[in-house]
This record gives C-alpha cells, structure tokens and sequence, in this order.
C-alpha cells in the first residue's frame, strides 16, 4: 500500500517527505490530495458557513471551496472572496433554501448554474459543477454535472482548478499545488485549448504571472505560442472585462516585462494600448513607481504620447471619468511641472498648484504625478501636508471699500500670490495691511 501511495505522490508531484508550509499539514490519502489545517482556513467557519454546511451534508450534496479562495489558503493568506462549488444543481438548492426559509438574491448567474445564497448577513455565491459544451471565445453554453474532475479541467490556470473540501482536504487534479509552490503559471490542459474558449484568459495569464511568478522570463515556450496564435481573439472582448484584467496587470509584478511581451506577441493592438506606445518612457516611469503603488493609469499613461491616445484608450476600454482625467492630467504636466531647483523648498511648485486648482482630488493627481516622476521623498511629504486655506474672501475686500468685481479679482489674486511667497504663513491682518497701504496712499495695491 505505501509504494502505491509514493509511486502516485511522485506522479503527483507532491514532496517525497511531507513538509508543514503556513499550517499546512500534508497526508497521503489518494492521489493529488492532502490536508489543509491553518488558521486562516478555520477563520471562514462562520455562523453563516456552519449552516450553509449543516443543510447541504443534511441534503447529501457535496460542498467544496473554489478557485481563488483555495489559492489564497494555500498561500497562508485570508481570501476576500470565497466560491462555493458544489454537486446540487441550481433547482435542488433553490428548493432546498426555500424550504428552509433561506433568501436568495442576484439571480443572474443561476443559468450558469450559481445561486447566491444570504444567512446570517453573509452572502454564499455557490456554483453547480458544470461543462462548458459549446464556448465562442467570450461565452460558454454548459452542462451541469457530478463530476468534479470535469469541472476543474474547464478552468484556465493549474492554480485556479483546485476544491478544497470543508474538512480541509485539498482536491488538486491538475498539480495546480505543485505549480503554486514552484511559482509556476500554467494552464489546465492544452493552452490553445484553454484561451479559444475564452480569450480574456490570455490577460489573465499575464495577471496571475506577475500576482505569483518569482521573476520574469519564466515561461513555456507552448503557452507563448499559443497567446500569440490566438491573441487576435481578443479583438472580440468587450473593453470593460479587458480593462478590468488589465488595470491588476499594471499595477502587479513584472509589469514591465509582461507590457513588452504584450507587444510582443501581438496582444497590445487588441486590447486598446497604442501600437506605438513609448516603451522607452514606459521603462523608465516602471523603475519610477516600484514600491510607490501607483494608479493603473498613472503606469498606463507612461505608454501614451498625445492627449488623442487617451482618446481612443477609453473608445476601446471604456476607463472611468477619473482615470481619463488622470491621464491627461499627467500627460499634459510630466514634464512641466517639475520640483524647484532654485530654492530649499523643492516641493513648493506643486504645493503651489494645489492651491492654485482648488479642486478636490488636486492632491491626489499630485501624488500621482510625483510617483511618475519618481519623486518618492517629496511625495511622502506632499502626503502628509495639510492644504492651508487661503485666509481672505471677497467679502473682506468688500469690507475695505472696494466694490468692483474686477478689483476684487484682481487683489485677491495679488493678496493670494504674496501668500504663496510667505510659504503660506501670512495671515488675515498681514494680507489686509497691504490693501490699507493702497488706500492710503490712494494707489492700486501693487506687491
């Protein structure tokens, strides 16, 4: 019996002595499986799962955690988000939630076979088991099954295709933990395979490469051939899931490298970044921002040359309001507004433009920029500088006898810039005295 076990353990790829890795306690039990006992794993027992587990072992369906929520525990970290997978189908479970008086919500997904699931103010999202029939590279007609060897062979990556059962024993039919411990990004199956059937999974390689691989270059030459045979796909993808894929992409490991093989095999043209993007620029604003996390569009930013490349980036991506702003923000001051040279305040050209904009999110493009620029000391300070509020309103200009609009215009604006000169420190009565000066000498208040 043990040779059986060792002959399959090394099949398996599994460590020939079994090793204790964040909680993790390995047992030979069949192939590919061990068990997990770790503190994070307990910690998901809550009052909610209990039941959710009670009324599916009462039922005699079985119930395992999914994808990345396994990868996570595997890893010693707490998951943000836990899936369900199980052997019931959507009518079994709806049936069985309204028996016992469950409420379910978003019934979006039951036609793919996920019911979503609310106890104890928790939400379970819980899939049947399924096989994907009929895929056209962006959706997938499926079939429910029992089998959970044939639903984890549908899935993308090695890492993502394992269950991990209540009782903490991992279901790994694809080595997906062996990958996992050696950094290594692979899919399930043949790679052509897996990206015909959906082509958003050629950028989720790229995403789980630079979340999980230890240094860039380390790819099988098969998957790079197969990214590049099918990265034409990706034209058919609608901009909002690529950005999704894309913005982690930027702002994870080995960005650079991933970006430039983007261009490489031919995916960038397809996915919205500019055919010829300055990768120069690209290089170096990636060294810039290295421990700083910066905004995806900060990063994406560094690829574009005109205000016209923004233009077309959210035709095909469809970014958000902030991040366009963001980018032509960046765009249009990267190389203008730059820190002081000439004075032992090299920060105050962008304090001064804070001031100057008076809109809310000014600071936070600010930072955004110096992160650009690498400027990691000054943006450290401009992170913890309080905006100073300009202390003179119109109505104190008022209050001295000026009335005309334009006047007042023009004083607050002299008053503002003999502020900024004092480093901001300058107050009511000392901005006021100026003005007092004018009238009595019956001049125009000149500084």
């Amino acid at each position: 019996m043990w040779s059986q076990l060792f002959l399959q353990g090394c099949k398996a790829g599994l460590p020939l002595f079994p090793r204790s890795r964040a909680g993790i306690k390995i047992l030979w039990r069949r192939l590919s499986t061990m068990k997990l006992e770790s503190s994070e794993f307990q910690s998901l027992f809550t009052p909610g799962l209990k039941s959710v587990a009670e009324l599916f072992d009462k039922a005699n369906y079985e119930l395992r955690i999914a994808g990345g929520a396994v990868r996570d525990l595997l890893n010693g970290m707490n998951p943000q988000d836990v899936d369900f997978a199980t052997t019931a189908t959507p009518t079994q479970m709806k049936e069985m939630f309204q028996a016992e008086g469950i409420r379910m919500i978003n019934n979006r997904g039951e036609k793919h076979g996920t019911i979503t699931a609310r106890l104890h103010e928790q939400n379970f999202e819980i899939t049947t088991l399924r096989i994907d029939l009929v895929t056209d590279g962006r959706h997938a007609e499926v079939e429910f099954t029992t089998d959970w060897e044939k639903d984890a062979e549908r899935r993308d990556l090695t890492i993502n295709s394992m269950f991990l059962g209540l009782d903490g024993t991992l279901y790994d039919y694809f080595n997906g933990y062996t990958d996992l411990k050696n950094n290594k990004i692979r899919f399930v199956g043949h790679a052509n395979e897996r990206i015909q059937e959906d082509y958003l999974r050629i950028l989720r390689y790229f995403r789980f490469y630079g979340k999980i691989a230890e240094k860039p270059g380390d790819h099988e030459s098969k998957t790079l051939e197969a990214i590049k045979e099918n990265a034409k796909g990706l034209a058919g993808i609608s901009g909002e899931r690529i950005w999704v894929e894309l913005r982690k992409i930027l702002i994870g490991q080995h960005v650079n490298h991933l970006i430039r093989l983007m261009y490489e095999l031919g995916v960038a043209g397809y996915i919205g970044l500019p055919i010829n993007g300055n990768l120069q620029e690209f290089d170096t604003v990636c060294k810039n921002v290295q421990n700083l996390f910066p905004k995806a569009m900060t990063v994406l930013t560094s690829l574009l040359k005109v205000p016209d490349d923004i233009t077309k980036l959210d035709l095909r991506l469809k970014i958000s309001k902030d991040d366009k702003n963001l980018g032509l923000f960046l765009l249009k001051h990267r190389r203008d507004l730059v820190k002081a040279t000439d004075t032992a305040e090299p920060i105050k050209p962008y304090q001064d433009f804070v001031i100057d904009s008076r809109e809310a999110d000014a600071i936070s493009r600010i930072c955004e920029l110096l992160k650009y620029q690498g400027e990691e000391h000054l943006l450290k300070e401009m992170q913890q500088w309080s905006v100073p509020t300009f202390p003179i309103s119109g109505h104190d200009i008022r209050k001295m006898g000026i009335s005309s609009g334009k006047e007042i215009g023009i004083v607050l604006q002299q008053l503002r810039d003999q502020w900024k000169k004092s480093d901001y420190r300058m107050d009511k009565e000392e901005l006021l005295s100026y003005v007092k000066k004018g009238e009595e000498s019956g001049k125009e208040v000149n500084f």
